[in-house]
């Protein structure tokens, strides 16, 4: 088992999530709650990551955070390194691939509390914001949870864009599946053998527990 690489994936994890689900549960709520002309736009673009290949939104992110690009000049003027091949370069990317695994649950969360609960609060004199801590995040929260925990397990297994954009480097972006396909390449099959195995568990905890937290909710504010 490669400890250091399982120990800097759960870090990468832990920091996409809680980089990611802030804003993700704003931009759900906003997708839920208004009717505009422009919102497909807005939605397609949000699970845009997910039905592109990993390489081509590596592709493009290596692109738009490279030394030459506006925002890879500006973070060396910043911080004095650049953003690519480093683990922060590595935690931007995955909060950007990771966008449509929060932003939707939290949307079709919020989409199922349905306009009358939030008329409801407001002849009750609560405010928007009020109104939004008290009553919809309250019942949007399983769909939100889903959302960091999908986020979080695709973190783990991510290898396209990681190695696009963070390369393998040991100890600052060689993360739990890079350490897989190395230790494959190396044919060490029965250290690839245990690591796979854990992402396994680790898959199949998430998507049990998403089952677990979306079972009978879908009839919320119906």
């Amino acid at each position: 088992m490669d400890w250091q690489a399982l120990a800097l994936s759960l870090k990468l994890g832990l920091l996409t999530v809680a980089l990611l689900l802030p804003p993700a549960l704003l931009l759900g709520h906003w997708l839920a709650a208004t009717r505009w002309p422009g919102k497909a736009l807005v939605e397609a673009l949000v699970v845009l990551p997910l039905v592109l290949p990993p390489t081509v939104v590596g592709f493009y992110l290596l692109a738009a955070m490279g030394p030459q690009s506006p925002v890879g000049k500006a973070w060396t003027a910043l911080f004095g390194e650049g953003l690519v091949f480093s683990f922060q370069g590595l935690v931007v990317a995955s909060v950007i691939v990771n966008i449509p695994f929060a932003v939707q649950p939290a949307q079709r969360a919020f989409e199922r509390i349905g306009a009358d609960l939030r008329a409801a609060a407001a002849t009750c004199g609560l405010g928007p914001w009020a109104a939004f801590r008290q009553v919809e995040l309250p019942l949007a929260a399983p769909g939100i949870l889903t959302g960091a925990i999908l986020a979080f397990a695709h973190t783990l297994g991510e290898f396209g864009v990681v190695l696009m954009v963070g390369g393998a480097i040991p100890g600052e972006t060689r993360t739990l599946a890079l350490s897989i396909y190395d230790r494959v390449q190396a044919l060490d099959t029965a250290g690839a053998s245990a690591m796979a195995g854990l992402l396994l568990l680790v898959s199949l905890t998430a998507v049990g527990l998403t089952f677990l937290l979306t079972r009978g909710r879908t009839g919320v504010g119906a």
